[in-house]
């Protein structure tokens, strides 16, 4: 009786063994290392070669803009930065440049940039509204630091370079006085008769001539030998005399 007893219990405990879920233990799998660079670092990567950039425009520089947010999650390994802007970039103004990360020399990220850069520099100013077609006087001008964005035609340091040229388009107080707008003033009109000098070292010889266009010292223009009805070109000297270089 005692054994059919145990017989019956080992059968239960063998039937409880049986039926109960198996339990097993995975263990997490190891993550790969990783380089955290900070948006800290790679922006000082940016304004740094954005600095290089200026240098040479010998004006006073400061990085407006990065627009670059946020850290990098880099695999470990040696983390070097390229940033690369538009040819034509004179490292001022508004642009996009491609920022490229690298890991142990491979590319692993590849960005557009979008900055800012302000360049400072003495030039001439309008000292007042200046109209078009105006003959500039130095008192028309002043100097003023201003951004090279501004001037984007060229810009002039000194007011003499100015003064005595003629204004093509109105300009307004206080603006950067650029190259591309302004003009010199001819002497010679179209239409008008003109002394044809041509000379070397061993001979002088003059002529009548008409004038075919406007020109200010220093400008070639054509004018017609009324001797001979030929047109030539010839160099303004002033305003009654034309140059013919032989």
């Amino acid at each position: 009786m005692r054994l059919l007893k145990a017989m019956r219990l080992l059968a239960a405990a063998a039937s409880l063994c049986l039926c109960a879920p198996a339990f097993a233990a995975t263990a997490p799998a190891p993550q790969a290392a990783q380089n955290v660079v900070t948006e800290a670092t790679v922006r000082a990567a940016i304004s740094d070669y954005l600095m290089q950039k200026a240098a040479p425009l010998a004006a006073q520089v400061t990085v407006k803009k990065i627009g670059f947010n946020g850290d990098l999650k880099l695999p470990a390994g040696r983390v070097s930065f390229e940033v690369v802007a538009p040819e034509r970039w004179e490292g001022y103004g508004n642009a996009s440049v491609a920022l490229v990360v690298r890991v142990d020399d491979q590319v692993k990220r590849n960005q557009t940039v979008q900055v800012e850069v302000e360049a400072l520099a003495d030039m001439v100013v309008a000292a007042r509204t200046l109209e078009r077609g105006e003959v500039l006087l130095a008192s028309d001008l002043s100097v003023a630091k201003r951004d090279l964005s501004l001037a984007r035609g060229g810009y002039l340091k000194e007011p003499d370079e100015a003064a005595g040229l003629r204004v093509k388009a109105t300009m307004r107080a206080n603006t950067p006085v650029r190259k591309d707008n302004l003009e010199k003033v001819p002497v010679v009109k179209s239409g008008q008769m003109v002394t044809i000098l041509a000379e070397n070292d061993v001979v002088k010889v003059t002529a009548s001539g008409r004038a075919k266009g406007a020109g200010a010292p220093g400008d070639v223009i054509t004018v017609q030998n009324l001797s001979s009805q030929k047109e030539i070109a010839a160099r303004v000297v002033d305003a009654a005399t034309v140059k013919v270089d032989f």
